[in-house]
């Protein structure tokens, strides 16, 4: 049955095909539009890392002024970083299986003569559980251990852009850099690393790409390392220069901990057994306030995607569903003009229900076509946006059309089938047949 209402859904289409063309490019455009916008939000909206974003946590705690909460939207928030002091305390603990605090900040780098003058460059510092705790892949040689994190061993890791200025592309593990007054050995290089999210560091601009070049954190110490991020205090340091900022309440430091489901619970009680000490000390004046949150729920807090994105994503839903509207009128014009034929059907037997679904099925049919057609032209549209990203941020094609897009573009050119046609479908099968038959 199935078959043949297919069947008489393409001969109806073939007899007005002026009119076909009008709805199928109605159902296009919206779908078109739809589709693109609703991309670009889930490529900021999806999860930047599904097979860990459940045990990575991001760790804040309240240090703040007692006597007004941290600056924002909500007051009941902590700061958005944690200091180097406590850091450095909280790290001590064994609970988590992987553990990093991390900075970034603005070095000048030395590339060879030939290459180019000296530049300033953005490094992130981090401690060796940063690359597998965030699963970050390597074309050339791997990150360093332990050992590099406590001397600090003077090695880096650089990323494919890096190392494609600095030794043209080639295996440079073991060569040198020389990074402010120091040579460092290079010791891994990055494979193709292009979050559409920077959701280790959300602090500043979460959509600039990934630093190029990562180093041992304990050289904050003996290069005396200034943060290029944000940076947030609320009372003068204790001492004078780089020793009172590592002791001050200022916050710039993002920690995050590798935490299976059996061990957040016991980390979150240290965290408040390590708060209450040093409430004992004079420290953390305001109530106990730690968050110890996971990936998703930490960059929906921080509000990731951008308003306007999401704003556009909802118009252009918006406008598939005006589409989807007006394309009822004339899908009931037509229908309408074929009621001594369906007048004759009902009269030889047909049921309502039969010409109901006869209706519904000519419907999804146009969808359907419509919809391929509005895929293909969201396509292009994306590919535009991603030469525009590209252009203006230097972030290659970070709007990605993957499966899950696909099935929502189905799914939206199915349903704006079944709101345009839902109507005229009942009105067609509730036509009295006698009024037909004398004409036929």
């Amino acid at each position: 049955m199935l078959l043949y209402n297919f069947r008489i859904a393409l001969l109806s289409l073939k007899r007005n095909r002026i009119l076909s063309l009008v709805i199928i490019g109605g159902i296009a455009l919206g779908i078109a539009v739809s589709t693109m916008f609703s991309t670009m939000r889930h490529a900021f909206a999806k999860d930047p890392i599904p097979s860990k974003s459940d045990v990575l946590h991001y760790v804040r705690m309240d240090s703040w002024d007692p006597m007004k909460p941290y600056p924002g939207d909500d007051p009941t928030q902590p700061p958005t970083q944690i200091t180097y002091r406590d850091m450095v305390e909280i790290m001590k603990t064994d609970i988590p299986v992987r553990q990093s605090g991390t900075f970034k900040s603005n070095l000048l780098l030395f590339p060879d003569q030939n290459i180019g003058r000296p530049r300033k460059v953005i490094v992130r510092m981090v401690f060796s559980d940063f690359f597998p705790m965030f699963e970050i892949p390597f074309r050339y040689g791997s990150g360093w251990d332990k050992r590099a994190d406590a001397g600090p061993e003077p090695v880096v890791v650089i990323d494919e852009e890096t190392n494609d200025l600095l030794f043209g592309g080639q295996d440079s593990v073991g060569k040198t850099v020389r990074i402010e007054d120091r040579e460092f050995k290079v010791v891994g290089v990055l494979d193709t690393w292009r979050p559409t999210v920077k959701f280790y560091d959300v602090t500043q601009n979460p959509n600039e790409p990934p630093e190029g070049i990562f180093m041992p954190f304990n050289f904050l110490r003996p290069m005396q390392l200034q943060t290029a991020g944000n940076s947030d205090g609320w009372k003068s340091p204790p001492l004078p220069g780089f020793e009172g900022r590592l002791v001050s309440e200022t916050s710039w430091i993002q920690m995050w901990v590798e935490l299976p489901g059996d061990r957040a619970l016991p980390y979150k009680d240290f965290l408040a057994a390590y708060v209450g000490e040093q409430k004992k000390a004079g420290r953390f004046p305001r109530p106990l306030n730690n968050r110890v949150q996971p990936v998703m729920t930490y960059l929906k807090e921080r509000k990731v995607v951008p308003d306007e994105i999401t704003a556009m994503a909802v118009v252009s839903l918006l406008f598939l569903a005006v589409c989807a509207l007006n394309l009822m009128g004339l899908l009931l014009a037509k229908f309408l003009a074929r009621a001594p034929e369906i007048g004759v059907r009902r009269a030889l037997g047909a049921r309502r229900l039969d010409i109901f679904v006869q209706h519904i099925v000519e419907c999804e049919l146009v969808a359907i076509i419509g919809g391929t057609i509005g895929i293909a032209i969201s396509l292009a549209g994306i590919a535009v946006l991603n030469n525009w990203v590209k252009t203006i941020l230097n972030r290659p094609d970070i709007i990605q059309f993957d499966p899950q897009m696909l099935l929502l573009a189905v799914g939206l050119s199915l349903a704006a089938g079944l709101v345009a046609g839902a109507y005229p479908a009942w009105r067609v099968c509730h036509i009295a047949p006698a009024i037909h038959l004398k004409v036929q």
